[in-house]
């Protein structure tokens, strides 16, 4: 049974609801200058922890949706030559006691057992109950896929508990739409909440910024009645859009009231309008709740290019959004999510990759096993997309707004 998990203890176990020490004001940005460290875990170095094997790999290659997307993403990472740079961390899998700290223990013991079923076995009935099916059909070996991409997130979110890095990366995880007992969206499991969950053991408030074309609702679910994590989407919003979640007034519940954040956000979104969209509400987030450590989930799916059609953004642009989170300097995680153009996806995550190195990388595309997903111009960088911006400047005033006015209630 999974255990009885009190979010709105602090980490040292009290009871203190705020600590923030009063409102946050609207147009107060945050002073980088007087602000203190927020953490009392010391970072002994500047390493990137990404998280790598070749078995892991192999299995995330399974995933049926994406097929292969993660031999590209780590081959063209490679072949920058950024795993030089990187401190490479084996992953292992999550045990039960790990997937059950929010899955339920119905659900990820049928996950088990109908991984391990040949077909004319299958509860066809259950598995339905439990959403294994259409997005998320049960598949040789699923469990095993599951349990090791929440292994690696949590491996990764363990390094920053221990100081061993100020950013860990796992481009594989972020899956947000699983829920407790429900698979959904090609998710599995939700690897960001169980990360979330195991940083709270050490960090007091955390707060998840989701940059997925589609609302990260798993996440938000899991959260929105608690104070200790700020959930922030930014994401497509419109009828008959999966999931159909992530409307602008959802805000929380109970304790969890205005620390649930939703930016809806219509077609055809470009960098620039993108970035000052993100830059006003995330920064005015971070002031107000002043988190200890992030989770920041980097989706690909709004890549110009990608099958979804809807944004027309870059790496370009997404980046500029990352380097406002990294300026904070917090324990940050950075996990992927969807993104099912594999060229666009790589270009976009091994750009960011470089990023959070502080490396410059030529726009050539060098020679490997993946060279022809590139074609036909063969270069790092994705030409933004024509797609019309339904994204009127008096629309996303209007969100600001109401995101703005919600914030200031937080403390």
């Amino acid at each position: 049974m999974a255990p009885n998990l009190n979010f709105d203890k602090m980490a040292d176990g009290s009871d203190k609801e705020n600590d923030g020490g009063g409102s946050c004001h609207r147009n107060l940005p945050p002073n980088r200058d007087v602000l203190v460290p927020r953490s009392d875990v010391a970072c002994r170095n500047d390493a990137v922890v990404f998280v790598h094997s070749q078995m892991y790999v192999d299995l995330c290659n399974n995933l049926a949706k994406v097929p292969g997307r993660a031999s590209a993403v780590h081959g063209l990472i490679e072949a920058y030559g950024l795993t030089k740079e990187l401190r490479l961390v084996e992953p292992r899998p999550a045990t039960v006691a790990e997937l059950t700290s929010f899955h339920s223990t119905d659900y990820i013991d049928h996950l088990r057992k109908a991984s391990a079923e040949e077909d004319e076995e299958k509860d066809i009935d259950v598995s339905e109950e439990f959403g294994l099916c259409y997005d998320c059909p049960i598949l040789p070996g699923v469990y095993e896929y599951a349990a090791m991409v929440a292994g690696a997130t949590l491996t990764a979110a363990q390094c920053l508990i221990d100081g061993e890095c100020r950013v860990a990366i796992n481009w594989h995880g972020g899956w947000h739409h699983a829920k407790k007992d429900e698979a959904s969206g090609f998710c599995y499991v939700n690897d960001p909440v169980l990360a979330i969950l195991r940083l709270r053991e050490r960090f007091s408030k955390v707060l998840y910024i989701d940059l997925d074309l589609h609302h990260g609702d798993g996440v938000e679910d899991a959260f929105c009645c608690t104070s200790r994590v700020m959930t922030l989407s930014l994401h497509k919003f419109d009828t008959g859009f999966f999931p159909g979640t992530g409307d602008i007034h959802d805000t929380g519940m109970g304790r969890g009231r205005y620390y649930t954040v939703n930016v809806p956000l219509r077609d055809g979104i470009q960098d620039s309008q993108y970035f000052s969209v993100f830059n006003k509400v995330v920064s005015q987030a971070e002031s107000c709740y002043r988190p200890e450590a992030v989770v920041l989930q980097l989706g690909a799916d709004g890549m110009s290019g990608d099958p979804m059609g809807c944004f027309n953004l870059t790496p370009q642009g997404v980046g500029r959004c990352l380097a406002v989170v990294l300026d904070w300097k917090l324990p940050t995680l950075l996990l992927g999510g969807g993104g099912y153009h594999v060229g666009n996806t790589a270009r976009c995550w091994t750009a960011l990759t470089a990023q959070v190195l502080g490396k410059s990388l030529p726009q050539d595309i060098p020679e490997h096993e993946h060279f022809t997903e590139y074609g036909p111009d063969y270069e790092l960088g994705i030409t933004p997309g024509n797609r019309v911006n339904h994204n009127t400047d008096e629309y996303v005033e209007e969100v600001i707004n109401i995101v703005s006015e919600n914030l200031a209630h937080v403390m």
